[in-house]
């Protein structure tokens, strides 16, 4: 899951950025509205968690560009305006939730794994083999047995069974686990794909990797002729 936070208070950012990656997202910061309006366009996010109060483009604008475009990631709104009318013209522009400055950081996340389930209800449970992974719970099963990954290890998990027949190179690897700033070498990617398959194969599910190009799921009828 990507996030993108439009929030300009640093301590905030900060805060929130190391929260949420420490529940395993990427998290994408930007500290104003023109920023965050030219990352909606460029990228793809699952979710938004927008300051109205930004400079250089207001988040009511931001959130009103984004909704012009039919565009339908979900938005939370996340200020210190907390009169009822700052609520309503939010809504009203289009937010999925409203969040008022000060917050406790348990609600917050809750309500992003919220918004994050409702964003994916087309694609909420992925299934492979014996494997399923609830996108909105974040959690993974094998033959209803729920799997001891880190949250690191989930998003790997996650973007392999979104990709299913596939090679996921190592750039969309980086891509997909890491949010700007953070620095991930190709052997630690390496190192995520060791543990992942590791914990894969007591239930006859392989990584399957093909140097130079990429890694994919193996079923376990299948696995025998795919080369390491």
């Amino acid at each position: 899951m990507r996030i993108l936070l439009a929030e300009d208070d640093p301590m905030i950012a900060d805060g929130l950025v190391r929260a949420l990656r420490k529940s395993g997202y990427a998290i994408d910061h930007v500290s104003n509205g023109m920023d965050a309006d030219t990352a909606l366009v460029s990228q793809q996010f699952d979710l938004l968690i927008l300051d109205l109060g930004l400079p250089k483009l207001s988040g009511i604008d931001v959130l009103k560009r984004l909704r012009a475009r039919k565009n339908a990631l979900p938005v939370m709104i996340l200020t210190a305006l907390d009169g009822l009318d700052d609520r309503v013209r939010g809504l009203d522009a289009g937010a999925d939730d409203y969040l008022s400055k000060p917050f406790a950081l348990p609600e917050l996340e809750a309500r992003v794994r919220a918004l994050t389930r409702r964003g994916t209800a087309q694609s909420k449970l992925l299934e492979f083999g014996c494997l399923n992974y609830d996108q909105g719970e974040r959690v993974a099963r094998c033959n209803e047995q729920i799997l001891d990954l880190s949250a690191r290890e989930l998003a790997l998990l996650e973007i392999l069974m979104l990709r299913v027949g596939r090679l996921v190179s190592k750039d969309q690897l980086v891509d997909h686990l890491c949010g700007w700033g953070e620095e991930v070498s190709t052997n630690a990617i390496e190192v995520y794909v060791h543990r992942l398959r590791k914990k894969l194969e007591p239930y006859e599910v392989r990584i399957n990797t093909m140097r130079g190009l990429g890694y994919s799921l193996i079923k376990p009828d299948a696995s025998r002729d795919a080369p390491n």
